[in-house]
């Protein structure tokens, strides 16, 4: 019989007749437990409880959920960091107290960790004297990905327990590890079966409560100074993890350098001292603009999977799917599809090309081998599920056919005229196209409500964003049946109304178009891909196009054009069709505006190349780096701003999401939208006003000229 000392709605406590005090993580209110202000007001009451019972033998911290703790609820704590310095330290401070209690108590504690333990849920384990986890259970602190470090305690107990250098490794890198990676850096003191946790757990309290466990001495190290053999020691150790820290996160993100620095300087200090350090960093990182960036991705990703996941409720799980093209595109998502356990038709009209769409697919699965991903007898078993095929017929029972031929409306018509045909009346069809208007695809078809946009950024096993996207006529029941299997595929979805372009190339065919009348200007091509590397994406956009294929580059342009002509045109001659009038396709024939070889990896790599300024021509223009980034940045925020007044997209946050997903967006920055309200919107259009006569890209979207003088903003908080 276990008597009652707190009930709360999101922690509860009792007391055994043993003398073991249970703390149950139990949020009443929603589906997992997450640290806010309830959680810890809760906690507090569950200690005052237990530090009043004078027979207290032990504390078992547990999970009525299915997982342990997820971390902090984000959304409750983004308004502290807009407090004071000396308010948010405050907070923070009071939270260290209260993990402190856990750590003083005069008796041994556990936790015994289900699930899910990441962020401040990770933390409270710390201040428990034993940890033991579930075989499914994952446990981390992934703070440094929102811009953050622990603020909890865990730059001082983590280095305290498993080393500096291990401590480090979790901290800054901010990854999830499984329980066997737990138990072999020492975070973890043993791994059990789900169904045997709570029973294992007691008996490891129990041991420890009859003091068979010298349990003391665990507490006690995590309340001194870090063991370092030696100063130098300490200095290599700490001075050569900023440098590679640095090198992996680059110059754009403090975080994981801070979380270093906070260590260092904490390594001699006391509990105490070591606390006081590390809220002075956590304040620091928390009111950057870096900070809010990546906690407004991290509530996108929430947002859009919450809306994910209403439409794909309205379907059934795909159990068989098709592709149309069996080429690089078409055997990336066979591949994709089969590797998550949906079988797929792959049909073409020729065998050579259905070699190629499995040679592509064998050559990721190769891959995965070679990095001990998967085994040979997975491979084999995800290759039998790629089904060949030329014909039609083979299509009547699958869920779902992804239409990915040629970029051609003529010939996108006829093919997915010809599977209606064939498949059932409730297959969903779906266009791969990147460009071509889904409403105009529908008219070949006698059932447009059957049919919507897949759109697949390439390669298809690398970029996580699918825009499913909706015609005229497209039903709800066909959005939801593709945002299912996109899901199931592993991918983001993100629903986008039609328009030539859809989100993604809508928004990126005017950075492109400016970046080609500069360099029409006469500006060099490779400064600019500098300017915009070092403004935080992956490529500039140059190499961008070599990537994409400048041929293909040439026709989506032309559909853009048509569309868009007055944002999106180059005043005078197109490089890109100097380039490819001179036989230069990008990557895909090792020539574009770079020459491309293989290195001894296999990889592409990109050269200068002095046969390009015959076709372009020398530079003759010099500008400022910051008119650069200027000039090519606002048509792509001012078409974003379109499209949210026409509503292609339903928010800011998905919006900016796409961009992130699909092209790479510099994390840091936010997004189109959220680097528009930093750069400041009034400012933003009297720049665009200065650039008038560069083209019709420059005049600010009338929604964005009302929001500047309304003093509005695309993210109100």
């Amino acid at each position: 019989m276990e008597k009652v000392l707190f009930t709360g709605q999101q922690v509860q406590a009792t007391l055994q007749a043993d003398g073991i005090g249970r703390v149950r993580f139990d949020n009443k209110t929603a589906s997992v437990n997450k640290f806010n202000v309830a959680t810890l007001s809760d906690l507090a009451g569950c200690l005052d409880a237990l530090e009043k019972e004078p027979h207290l033998r032990g504390v078992l911290f547990s999970s009525s959920k299915s997982v342990f703790i997820v971390g902090a609820d984000i959304m409750e704590f983004i308004p502290r960091f807009k407090t004071s310095d000396a308010e948010l330290s405050s907070w923070l401070a009071s939270t260290h107290a209260l993990f402190d209690r856990i750590e003083d108590l005069p008796c041994p504690t556990v936790a015994a960790i289900n699930g899910i333990c990441l962020g401040g849920g990770c933390e409270v384990t710390l201040a428990c004297t034993y940890r033991l986890a579930s075989e499914g259970a994952s446990i981390g602190l992934p703070e440094t990905k929102l811009g953050i470090f622990p603020g909890w305690g865990g730059t001082v107990r983590l280095p305290r327990m498993i080393g500096a250098d291990n401590a480090i490794e979790w901290i800054a890198g901010g990854k999830a590890y499984s329980s066997a990676e737990g138990l072999q850096a020492g975070v973890l003191d043993g791994v059990v079966k789900e169904a045997d946790l709570e029973k294992e757990a007691l008996l490891l309290l129990h041991r420890a409560a009859k003091e068979e466990l010298t349990w003391q001495p665990r507490q006690a190290i995590k309340k001194r100074p870090l063991s370092l053999l030696t100063p130098i020691e300490a200095v290599m150790t700490f001075e050569s993890a900023k440098a590679f820290v640095s090198a992996q996160a680059g110059p754009h993100y403090p975080a994981p350098l801070e979380a270093i620095e906070v260590m260092r300087k904490s390594a001699n200090l006391s509990r105490r001292e070591a606390q006081a350090i590390e809220i002075a960093g956590f304040v620091k990182v928390a009111k950057t603009k870096v900070a809010e960036s990546l906690v407004s991705i991290f509530l996108a990703d929430q947002y859009n999977k919450k809306q994910s996941k209403q439409w794909a409720q309205q379907s059934t799980p795909i159990k068989r799917a098709g592709v149309l093209g069996a080429g690089i595109m078409g055997g990336g998502i066979a591949y994709q599809s089969a590797s998550r356990g949906i079988p797929i038709l792959m049909k073409d009209i020729v065998p050579a090309a259905l070699e190629l769409g499995l040679k592509e697919a064998a050559t990721l699965l190769d891959k995965q081998v070679e990095r001990k991903k998967i085994d040979t007898k997975t491979l084999a078993k995800i290759m039998a599920s790629i089904t060949p095929t030329l014909q039609n017929a083979e299509f009547a029972h699958v869920d779902v056919v992804v239409e990915a031929v040629v970029e051609n409306l003529q010939v996108k018509q006829k093919v997915l005229a010809e599977i209606e045909k064939t498949v059932s009346a409730t297959t969903i069809l779906a266009s791969n196209t990147s460009t071509l208007p889904i409403s105009l695809l529908a008219q070949s078809l006698t059932r447009p409500e059957n049919f919507c946009g897949m759109h697949f950024f390439n390669p298809v096993h690398r970029m996580p964003l699918v825009e499913v996207i909706r015609g005229e006529k497209t039903s709800d029941a066909a959005i939801a049946r593709v945002t299912q299997y996109t899901l199931q595929m592993g991918k983001t979805p993100i629903v986008v109304q039609d328009c030539p372009g859809f989100l993604v190339n809508r928004i990126l065919f005017p950075y492109c178009f400016a970046f080609l009348q500069l360099v029409e200007e006469g500006l060099d091509f490779a400064r600019i891909d500098r300017v915009m590397e070092k403004f935080g994406w992956p490529m500039g956009p140059a190499y961008l196009l070599d990537v994409i294929g400048l041929d293909t580059v040439l026709h989506a342009a032309k559909v853009m054009l048509e569309a868009y002509p007055q944002r999106m045109q180059v005043r005078g001659s197109n490089p890109v069709q100097h380039l490819v009038d001179g036989k230069r396709l990008g990557q895909k024939n090792g020539k574009g505006f770079y020459r491309y070889e293989v290195d001894r990896k296999g990889k592409l790599v990109k050269k200068a190349d002095s046969e390009v300024l015959s076709l372009l021509g020398s530079p003759k223009k010099e500008c400022t780096d910051e008119e650069i980034i200027d000039r090519l940045m606002i048509p792509m925020i001012n078409e974003s701003a379109w499209c949210i007044a026409e509503k292609i997209v339903s928010s800011p946050m998905e919006l900016d999401l796409g961009l992130l997903y699909g092209l790479g967006f510099p994390p840091f920055r936010g997004g189109a939208l959220k680097y528009a309200d930093d750069y400041g919107l009034a400012a933003l259009c009297a720049k665009a006003d200065s650039f008038a006569s560069f083209g019709g890209c420059y005049q600010p979207a009338p929604l964005l000229r009302q929001m500047a003088q309304s003093g509005a903003l695309f993210y109100h908080t």
